[in-house]
């Protein structure tokens, strides 16, 4: 059975050499590719792609975890593929948590991703050993969980704003803005704005 395959990345290089390599497989059929997350999403809705290849960095817009917990709400949901050039832990645990099948580096080989595609088609989960013993190492000791308001705050602390800027920007008192980093600092066990912008970048939080 043929396996179909949407591609999803914002560099146009690589989805024509991502489309040549998988084109040339008499297993794997393509679809069609899009450049961000949104366009992902409403392309499945339509193509209804059994499998769709993800970069995890899209540019403007939603990332590759935020459009991959989109596409499994999808009726009925593609098998989801990470094909990135990150591999932080963080980001590797957030893509598995939002229901990807497989997370794989841009520098496997080409027969290794189509394995992994048909993997994924047929249901099953792909994932190197050494990401495998990463995931559940990851998933033994979970990172911080913030709310979404929590890492608002941290995105407009991370760009260089006040107590009185964020709480310009999100309309909302200073006493607020005080209230949410002092969750923020507890949940990652900072004692510091520095800090915490540091570590959020680190764990990919940010």
């Amino acid at each position: 059975m043929t396996a179909t395959v949407l591609i999803v990345d914002d560099h146009p290089v690589v989805r024509s050499g991502l489309r040549a390599v998988l084109e040339g497989h008499p297993d794997v059929q393509v679809v069609g590719d899009a450049a961000t997350g949104e366009e992902a999403i409403d392309l499945a809705a339509r193509l209804r792609p059994a499998v769709v290849l993800c970069d995890l960095r899209l540019g403007a817009g939603i990332d590759g975890i935020e459009a991959t917990r989109a596409l499994r709400s999808l009726v009925p949901p593609p098998a989801v593929l990470i094909l990135t050039t990150f591999d932080r832990d963080a980001e590797v645990l957030g893509a598995i948590e939002a229901g990807a099948s497989g997370y794989l580096l841009k520098d496997v080989a080409p027969e290794v991703i189509v394995r992994a595609i048909l993997q994924a088609a047929a249901g099953e989960t792909f994932l190197t050993p050494e990401l495998t013993a990463r995931v559940l190492a990851g998933m033994r000791s979970p990172r911080p969980r913030l709310t979404e308001r929590e890492v608002e705050v941290l995105r407009l602390l991370a760009e260089g704003q006040s107590n009185r800027e964020i709480a310009r920007s999100l309309f909302v008192t200073e006493a607020t803005v005080k209230s949410h980093l002092a969750h923020i600092f507890t949940k990652l066990d900072v004692d510091s704005r520095s800090r915490a912008v540091h570590l959020a970048r680190e764990t990919g939080l940010l």
